[in-house]
């Protein structure tokens, strides 16, 4: 199984270009299976989870040639409306296929998900919404059996908690419900806006109506388009929290630097210099990093998905911090590896304190999911010796090229096997 090396303690300097979403390809992809004619998608990152959801879009009969970070999708003759568990078990996104297959065929059978092991992510709000456009379903030995017997028919729907998954499942499948749906408590992750402005542009008549409400009217069909996908947010914010953590110069290119707004003031009060032009952002980490508390919460807020590389960050701080997770429960899987490298954080429930004054020390260590790994890997750029990281699959599953990125800008990082 293939390793990660890090040597450590190099201040990382130049630039990285960003690459498209995963997050917002993922729902656009499953969204495709909606149309019987082409669809051409471009900037799809090259990772794990990209090649599985092509490979279940494939499973089902979907006709696609890849091109580079391009993808040509054709669905005319897709006809299969079974999503295997060998295809989705890897990841949670699997699920999304539902909503379209729903929409397109009134039936469906999908494997409930796996993905990063980072609690239970329950599919229940999408079940239980779903329902309400006329859906009637039961889970049978680990797969969802779905039926629309009068056709998906429009309905208001309050999610009970805000969903990301569940909201763009919705999304995908209330344009082929008759009538008008109203979705309420949406998610606003800019990957959300990203599957809206596809659609819109596939003749979809979706419109916001307040900052967490959307009005679908449904369609008939939709048209041939083209689209390119946004840039990947997580992917940016990782690598400005690694010019932050050694101290680095770095430019991050390919972005919309409002998106990331968030992130980039709370990393400036931790005290990196950042300044912005159109389409990048430019930082310059500092020798002395601040302490400050940090809630993950839905977007505008921190997300969850940069937790534990801030963590790594908050380790080198002059006094403690406190972090609060708010998403996920088990996301803190990485706290005992970076305690093992030197830092110093307790977990209490949901929240940890990271004691701060970290020098970070050399180790072998185990990544646990997506994001847990990338931050072992940003202690490994910041410690002094040679760090090895076992389990880097899950890495491959969200990150394009990171060690060829990383050492471009001087990290000295290689794969073994």
């Amino acid at each position: 199984m293939q390793k990660l090396e890090v040597l450590g303690a190099n201040k990382l300097k130049g630039q990285i270009k960003i690459s498209g979403s995963k997050n917002a390809s993922l729902p656009i992809l499953a969204s495709t299976l909606l149309s019987n004619k082409k669809i051409y998608l471009d900037n799809l990152p090259k990772v794990k989870d990209i090649e599985t959801m092509i490979n279940l879009l494939k499973s089902l009969g979907s006709k696609i040639q890849l091109k580079g970070k391009k993808i040509v999708i054709d669905n005319s003759k897709q006809k299969k409306k079974f999503a295997s568990y060998n295809l989705v078990k890897t990841m949670r996104a699997g699920i999304l296929v539902l909503g379209p297959l729903l929409a397109k065929f009134g039936n469906a059978k999908v494997s409930l998900p796996g993905g990063c092991a980072i609690g239970t992510r329950p599919v229940d709000i999408h079940l239980k919404a779903l329902s309400k456009l006329g859906v009637k379903y039961k889970i049978i030995q680990g797969y969802v059996y779905a039926t629309a017997p009068k056709g998906l028919i429009g309905s208001k729907i309050n999610f009970s908690k805000i969903s990301v998954g569940a909201t763009e499942n919705l999304i995908i499948a209330a344009n082929f419900a008759q009538g008008t749906t109203i979705l309420n408590n949406c998610a606003i992750e800019p990957e959300i806006k990203d599957l809206v402005n596809f659609l819109i542009k596939t003749g979809c008549n979706i419109k916001w109506t307040s900052k967490r409400s959307l009005k679908i009217i449904g369609v008939n069909e939709i048209k041939e388009t083209s689209y390119s996908v946004m840039f990947d947010r997580i992917e940016a914010g990782t690598y400005l929290v690694a010019a932050a953590v050694t101290e680095g110069n770095l430019k991050i290119k390919n972005v919309i630097p409002k998106i990331i707004q968030t992130e980039i003031n709370i990393l400036r009060k931790i005290g990196s210099k950042i300044t912005t032009k159109k389409d990048e952002i430019h930082i310059i980490g500092n020798k002395k990093i601040k302490c400050m508390n940090i809630k993950t919460s839905p977007y505008p807020g921190f997300p969850t998905d940069l937790q534990a590389q801030i963590m790594v960050l908050l380790c080198k701080a002059n006094k403690k911090s406190l972090i609060k997770e708010d998403i996920f429960e088990n996301r803190f899987m990485h706290v005992g590896e970076l305690n093992r490298m030197g830092a110093q954080i307790s977990i209490n429930g949901n929240e940890a304190l990271v004691r701060g004054n970290t020098n970070f020390q050399a180790a072998e260590l185990m990544a646990t999911d997506l994001r847990a790994s990338v931050s072992l890997i940003l202690a490994a750029l910041s410690a002094r010796g040679k760090s090895i990281i076992n389990r880097i699959y899950h890495l491959d599953r969200g990150y394009e090229d990171l060690e060829k990125k990383l050492k471009k800008v001087g990290a000295k990082i290689k794969r073994v096997n």
